[in-house]
């Protein structure tokens, strides 16, 4: 799409935007000195743009529907086989649907994005096709991802396969219940603010949020660069291992990795004696939140009670800042994702990554179907727009700098522990909000689960959600949070911990 000179009266409005009072003889000076960069984007727009080849063959897929999508958890299926060989070779697995797969329908959710197809595969595509993976489709997520709850996808809410009627939890919703149900050996999903955890909590099975930039997040749909993450969700510790070590690692393309270590991570299960002499620290404040159901933290009490009697060494400490998580979460979330995802056409600027361009221009229609997005997306677009216009960006910074103590009393207790455990998430899956529920009734269920989650997004460590137990039919979940970089660890407890017990028991 060609650029066009602005008019005159163009030029009036952006001035005024800017605040700048011109002349008639200084908006002609400006519509004539304007031509050069004009000439210089058309050049630009006239090149071919420079993206990765789509390597594997794939049909564009169709729509499931009634029994065949009893949970509302798929979007597309299609399937795309990978490489004859290789460590995920008879694996099938399902990707988040803000995640790129050539030629099939994308919508993150949203109806302002239903219609568009990406023209690239993103790098753990990619890297699942070529360690022999199948992806058989694409599974529904929440409006842009922006809800813990199951409920907000234009496509309609996601079931519970332990409980129809009750949410699948979010944002990696459709993930969670197709590996849940047994639909699918593996998924991706992606986590800002827990949207791996929570719905691996909600729906009982391994979800993994790597260290920041393990495994890269190019051609995924971002929300804010310093939170974005992407990672495994499986119903056992051995494939959560295996996905990791096929997808983890420098790809050349995406800004939020640097200084990135891999380890080999299937032999954190092999020739340990589980949990024996590991040292967790159980967070205090990660219990008894205002709204913690009693049921949850009885039951991850009673799995730490478990772990100690296999060996390790579990001790309760205090960290005060926990609680500040999800504070200093808000500035950075908010304030990046109104920045990156909204105004910023999905990409925003300022960092070298693979701009998908045909996304960022399909996205800009959001502007005039605002109407359309969820309330959670309304509410964090509206506060975050009145934040940059009333205040700047002064506290997306504080919180910045904040967050760096965080990270510190996390990583001093972590040099005396090998672990950090706590409940994943403060509350069980929650019924579905009926269609003509209240707004404050919509966004709480979209949100009240994050307490325990939010803090390791910024601060960047890796976290892990296991099933510990069941409750009113209902699954319940251990977080272990590790050492940059550690997953190894968290696999090892993980691993023991599965392997010695009946979480379904519990």
């Amino acid at each position: 799409m060609a650029v066009q000179l602005p008019t005159k009266a163009q030029i009036l409005e952006i001035a005024a935007e800017v605040g700048l009072d011109l002349s008639e003889e200084d908006v002609s000076s400006f519509q004539g000195l304007f031509q050069g960069s004009v000439d210089a984007y058309n050049a630009v727009d006239e090149m071919p743009d420079n993206l990765p080849e789509v390597k594997y063959p794939r049909t564009p897929g169709y729509k499931p529907r009634g029994e065949e999508n009893k949970y509302n958890a798929w979007h597309v299926k299609t399937e795309v086989k990978g490489n004859s060989r290789g460590k995920l070779k008879g694996k099938t697995v399902v990707l988040k649907d803000n995640i790129m797969l050539a030629g099939v329908p994308m919508m993150n959710g949203a109806s302002t994005l239903e219609g568009y197809v990406p023209d690239i595969d993103a790098t753990v595509t990619n890297r699942l096709l070529d360690a022999g993976a199948t992806i058989v489709g694409k599974a529904h997520c929440e409006f842009y991802c922006l809800s813990g709850g199951s409920h907000t996808s234009a496509s309609g809410p996601v079931h519970n396969p332990h409980k129809m009627g009750y949410m699948a939890g979010g944002s990696s919703s459709g993930s969670a219940a197709l590996v849940a149900a047994g639909e699918v050996d593996m998924a991706m999903g992606g986590d800002q603010g827990g949207s791996i955890r929570m719905p691996a909590s909600y729906c009982g099975i391994y979800g993994l949020k790597p260290t920041h930039g393990l495994v890269p997040y190019t051609g995924i749909m971002p929300i804010e660069i310093y939170i974005d993450h992407t990672g495994p969700m499986t119903n056992n510790v051995e494939d959560n291992a295996l996905m990791l070590e096929a997808i983890a690692g420098n790809d050349g393309y995406d800004p939020r990795q640097y200084n990135v270590k891999t380890q080999k991570y299937t032999d954190a299960l092999k020739g340990v004696d589980g949990l024996k002499g590991m040292r967790i620290a159980v967070v205090k404040e990660g219990y008894g939140h205002a709204n913690t159901e009693k049921d949850v933290d009885q039951k991850v009490k009673a799995a730490l009670d478990k772990i100690k009697s296999m060996g390790a060494i579990v001790e309760e400490v205090s960290i005060p800042m926990h609680a500040l998580g999800p504070a200093l979460w808000t500035p950075i979330g908010t304030e990046g994702l109104t920045q990156t995802m909204m105004w910023g056409d999905g990409y925003g600027v300022s960092r070298p990554d693979l701009y998908v361009t045909s996304l960022m221009d399909f996205h800009r229609n959001w502007r005039s179907r605002a109407n359309e997005l969820s309330e959670t997306t309304k509410l964090l677009t509206m506060f975050g727009t009145y934040i940059r216009n009333y205040y700047g960006s002064r506290y997306y910074g504080k919180a910045m700098n904040l967050t760096r103590m965080l990270t510190a009393a996390y990583d001093k207790v972590l040099d005396s522990y090998d672990l950090l455990a706590m409940p994943t998430t403060v509350v069980k899956s929650q019924p579905i909000p009926a269609p003509d529920a209240s707004r404050e009734e919509y966004v709480q269920r979209g949100f009240e689960m994050l307490a325990n989650t939010q803090g390791f997004d910024i601060t960047h460590h890796p976290a892990m959600a296991l099933p510990c137990g069941m409750s009113d039919g209902l699954p319940v979940s251990l977080q272990l949070v590790g050492k940059h970089f550690n997953e190894s660890t968290i696999y090892r407890a993980a691993h023991g911990f599965q392997e010695g017990t009946d979480w379904k028991n519990m």
